[in-house]
């Protein structure tokens, strides 16, 4: 299931967030939506709650109730973290990283990469062959 070098770098990663397990109340509910009877007969899916914080994770990511406590453990590390180090978050980061990518150019922006493509085009045009208007 689990690799024993993720279950102890888990286990690293919650101690530096100051996670202890008796803190922790887990449960094991009754998994729902698709996987049939596997998933609908089960308590596969965790519910895990941090009292210090409050912090309440459901988790039901796979078929396996040992991968969704992993999962929940490592998604309660992520929440602390985003929390304590707000804007210095990998996760923020990476949202951050997001949405300048996704960003809408400024009109100059587009009017030079524009300009740009029609120079490239025109340099393009003038390696043809003449007599040909492909």
């Amino acid at each position: 299931m689990i690799s024993p070098e993720k279950q102890t770098a888990l286990e690293t990663r919650m101690a530096t967030f100051g996670i202890v397990e008796e803190e922790l109340t887990e449960k094991f509910i009754l998994g729902s939506g698709s996987g049939g009877q596997k998933i609908n007969k089960t308590h596969s899916c965790v519910y895990l709650k941090h009292h210090p914080t409050g912090i309440e994770i459901k988790c039901q990511s796979s078929r396996s109730r040992e991968m969704n406590r992993y999962q929940a453990r490592r998604e309660l590390c992520d929440e602390l973290e985003n929390r304590l180090l707000g804007r210095q978050s990998r996760q923020r980061q990476k949202i951050e990283k997001i949405r300048r990518q996704k960003r809408r150019r400024s009109r100059r922006s587009k009017q030079r990469s524009v300009r740009d493509k029609r120079l490239l085009s025109k340099k393009k045009q003038l390696r043809k062959p003449p007599g040909r208007d492909d």
